[in-house]
């Protein structure tokens, strides 16, 4: 099902049992795996892969040639930017964002005003590095994200916390800067 005002390219590949809601954008290229949802003015730029059983949430805006997993759920207003790589099970709060190139692995929870940034490296000739969040990592609302920084397996991080170096597997950090606070 199409909604009313939406655009499809003839180019991209829509499974059947996809519900595309009212002023929608699919670019060329894009694949919807069967029984995703796309929630009105949602948008999917070129080349992105979409898989089976997510939903897309209103004004939410998926990047060029990202690919998503299947069982995934964004609500309103989260951007995925582009190249992005994200695995099944993958949650996300409204307002969120992921920048160029982030690597998401399977069963991450994101809640609300979720940010993972990639802010250029000087020392790198300007070159962004972003992050990655590694399976079974969750975050409380409002957690900033530094470049180049990894959240390690089944690892927590707290609300209202910026995370500035890498987190090992399986611990519980919070605060501004983040730190370590017990095990999982």
């Amino acid at each position: 099902m199409i909604g009313e005002f939406s655009i499809v390219s003839e180019k991209a590949r829509v499974a059947e049992g996809v519900s595309i809601g009212r002023y929608c954008i699919v670019e060329d290229d894009v694949e919807i795996a069967q029984g995703v949802v796309m929630e009105d003015y949602a948008m999917i730029l070129k080349g992105a892969r979409i898989g089976r059983n997510t939903r897309i949430g209103t004004y939410t805006k998926i990047g060029k040639n990202v690919v998503i997993g299947s069982d995934c759920s964004f609500t309103s207003f989260c951007e995925i930017r582009d190249n992005c790589r994200l695995g099944n099970h993958v949650l996300m709060g409204s307002r969120g964002t992921l920048s160029a190139n982030t690597v998401v692995e399977d069963d991450v929870v994101m809640k609300y005003a979720f940010v993972v940034t990639d802010t250029p490296d000087l020392t790198r000739n300007d070159e962004k590095v972003s992050g990655r969040l590694k399976k079974g990592s969750r975050f409380g609302a409002s957690v900033v994200i530094m470049p180049s920084v990894t959240i390690g397996v089944n690892s927590e991080i707290g609300a209202c916390s910026q995370v500035r170096k890498d987190v090992p597997d399986n611990e519980v950090w919070f605060g501004m800067p983040a730190k370590y606070y017990r095990d999982v």
